[in-house]
């Protein structure tokens, strides 16, 4: 006998960057059944069947349990079909920087930066789906001649689990270059504009609403980009922050009206409500601290217990961490520096720059959102994988001169996905109340030297490169 679907358990998941992630939740309460995962090929640029295997491996003995399913994902990233369905190239991931170039020509073409904004709600850089089409059309024409649909990859993972239905939501599609986020709709002429024809887009679906339901009745919802996810599975309010520290770094927070900065520092996206989800990004996080681990040979937990025996401001020593590029600032051919490295340097001191750059780095964030947004941060969440380092907890409050509430360790783009489609199963027209996520708040004293340091560093090198120009 086959296994049952529960009417009260619902499957969220998460198609991240580096695997995907299952979570089998109690639709009532959100508690957590079970779990699963598998990983993704490494690399900004990947073959999206993949995702598709690694679905069926984390969902496997999950799927028939559940009687909804969402998929949250990685946002930007191209995945680009012909006419029977099938990729014509590897999905350029969101991480991938070399469709620069496309993104200065295309926002040229749209009128210079705040044009750009006024449209789309963001200022394109080559993150955005948009500028990689273009990438395509410009060194692979035959590629790009076949394109016959453009999804994103939580579309691609959708339409694996529908068997063909294609859909998308305001969320992902806000990071695109061609959706008007205050408007809420597709721009197509923007999409054909980047490949050079017309192309199919998904029709897009309200997060409440039922996408697609599979023979066996198994209810799918609209999916969400996984910052949009993520701030469902928090049920982040406004005055909330959420600095995540994943593959990227990302400071986002609820708005209830369209944001447009022409600067390009903050990203105007719809969340996956009703609302909009301006956010700031960097494509160096968790990687800063990977990287640094690795040059010292130690595992994560030992960078912290070395970094947490140095002082702060690592004793004169200073990171810039553009190391594969950087989004915000948009330096996308940028590389690290590093400043003040003396002979009395010691390995304490390397860690605790490391820890100090990440930190700065999200702090910009902040300051860029708080300043476009004009909201004063009523509370500052800290989420993801390097969250759990014991330096990165410890000293965040300290850098960022503020108290740093830590949720519990949880995947929260999969339970994100995991209550909109128990939003999608109930039919009402508000989002399941779950009890809210335990947590801990820390608070430190206050470092402002540390950003002081890192600032004049950074300009520094903003003003070298100018000159080099």
């Amino acid at each position: 006998m086959g296994v049952v679907a529960h009417t009260d358990l619902v499957l969220g998941i998460d198609s991240s960057t580096q695997s995907t992630k299952a979570l089998l939740v109690d639709a009532t309460d959100g508690t957590v059944v079970e779990q699963a995962s598998a990983p993704h090929p490494d690399g900004t640029a990947v073959d999206p069947r993949a995702w598709l295997d690694a679905f069926d491996a984390a969902t496997d003995g999950l799927l028939p349990r559940a009687a909804a399913l969402a998929v949250g994902g990685q946002q930007h990233g191209m995945v680009a079909l012909d006419r029977d369905g099938r990729p014509v190239h590897d999905a350029l991931l969101w991480n991938d920087t070399r469709s620069a170039p496309q993104a200065e020509a295309l926002v040229a073409e749209l009128g210079g930066p705040a044009a750009c904004a006024a449209t789309i709600g963001s200022v394109l850089v080559a993150s955005f789906t948009s500028t990689k089409l273009r990438w395509l059309r410009d060194h692979e024409p035959d590629a790009a001649a076949r394109v016959s649909q453009v999804l994103l990859p939580h579309d691609y993972v959708s339409r694996h689990v529908s068997g063909g239905e294609v859909f998308t939501d305001r969320s992902d599609a806000s990071g695109t270059g061609y959706w008007s986020t205050a408007e809420d709709h597709w721009l197509p002429g923007l999409a054909e504009q980047a490949v050079g024809h017309a192309v199919d887009l998904p029709r897009v679906v309200a997060s409440h609403q039922v996408a697609a339901t599979t023979p066996g009745g198994l209810v799918i919802g609209a999916g969400a980009g996984d910052n949009a996810a993520a701030a469902l599975g928090l049920d982040l309010q406004p005055g909330d922050v959420v600095l995540s520290i994943g593959t990227s770094g990302v400071a986002s927070a609820i708005a209830t009206e369209p944001v447009v900065d022409g600067t390009g520092s903050v990203t105007g996206f719809a969340d996956a409500t009703s609302r909009f989800l301006p956010l700031s990004v960097t494509i160096n996080a968790a990687r800063i601290l990977e990287l640094q681990s690795r040059l010292l040979g130690v595992d994560h937990d030992e960078l912290a217990r070395l970094a947490l025996a140095s002082t702060p401001g690592a004793r004169g020593l200073t990171v810039l961490p553009y190391y594969d590029g950087e989004r915000t600032p948009n330096r996308p051919d940028a590389t690290g520096t590093w400043a003040g490295l003396t002979t009395s340097t010691t390995r304490e001191d390397v860690a605790r720059a490391a820890v100090e750059a990440l930190l700065c780095s999200l702090a910009d964030l902040v300051d860029h959102l708080s300043s476009i947004t004009r909201l004063t941060p009523r509370r500052v969440l800290m989420v993801g994988g390097a969250a759990r380092n014991e330096a990165v907890r410890t000293l965040a409050p300290a850098v960022l001169g503020r108290p740093v509430t830590i949720p519990a360790p949880g995947e929260y783009v999969a339970r994100g996905a995991a209550r909109q489609a128990a939003w999608a199963l109930s039919g009402a027209a508000e989002a399941p109340r779950w009890p809210d996520v335990p947590s801990e708040t820390h608070d430190a004293a206050p470092t402002p030297e540390v950003r002081d340091a890192y600032a004049r560093l950074r300009d520094h090198e903003s003003t070298a490169r100018e000159e080099a120009r």
